[in-house]
């Protein structure tokens, strides 16, 4: 069991933009950080929802056949299991995500070069 995890201090082992950081896990879910700017590639998790948190600046998700939902600092919304979608942010900005330990960041999209394999903090 790991004690205390100060999120501002784990971003300080954020490996660059859209590579995930794990820094606690709840039964089989990751609670997961990452620093973010620019475009990610459109994806969907067909079997689970993924929760964005906005913990500093903005982030915009595009949503398939919907409009693009945004989100400021501290500002919460869950993309439904299969929907595809495309987070993008034209600032750096600094997420929180919480999704099952097994899921790939970029969904049905594996191939990606944005696809980061899972890593979990000090």
């Amino acid at each position: 069991m790991r004690g205390p995890a100060n999120i501002d201090a784990c971003f300080a082992d954020v490996d660059g933009l859209w590579s995930p950081l794990t820094i606690a896990v709840v039964n089989d879910y990751d609670v997961r950080i990452a620093e973010v700017e620019g475009e990610f590639v459109w994806h969907a998790h067909d079997d689970t929802d993924e929760f964005f948190q906005v913990l500093e600046g903005e982030l915009r998700i595009d949503l398939d056949g919907r409009e693009t939902v945004v989100l400021g600092t501290g500002e919460v919304f869950v993309v439904p299991a299969g929907v595809r979608h495309r987070p993008h942010s034209s600032v750096r900005t600094r997420i929180l995500l919480l999704e099952p330990s097994s899921v790939v960041n970029t969904g049905d999209e594996e191939s990606s070069a944005l696809t980061s394999e899972r890593r979990v903090a000090r």
